[in-house]
């Protein structure tokens, strides 16, 4: 099951994608941590899933500041 879906992510803020990308890279990071002590996790698939939730978010994130910069270069033109 996906921690986001990316038609949720585009609809919010980029402040909340921010918001978001923080937590899910803390909890991968706690996780990772944990396995590499030698502790087992309860979901060892759940590092893939939120590795991929971090992908999907920066992956928007890029792509709404490349339409703004488009925007701009666009703009500048005119």
């Amino acid at each position: 099951m996906p921690l986001v879906r990316v038609k949720e992510i585009r609809d919010m803020s980029s402040e909340d994608r921010s918001k978001r990308l923080t937590e899910f890279k803390t909890e991968l990071v706690r996780l990772k941590t944990m396995v590499h002590a030698g502790g087992t996790i309860e979901n060892p698939a759940r590092i893939k899933t939120l590795r991929r939730a971090i992908a999907k978010i920066i992956t928007v994130e890029n792509e709404d500041s490349h339409k703004a910069g488009k925007a701009r270069t666009e703009r500048k033109r005119k």
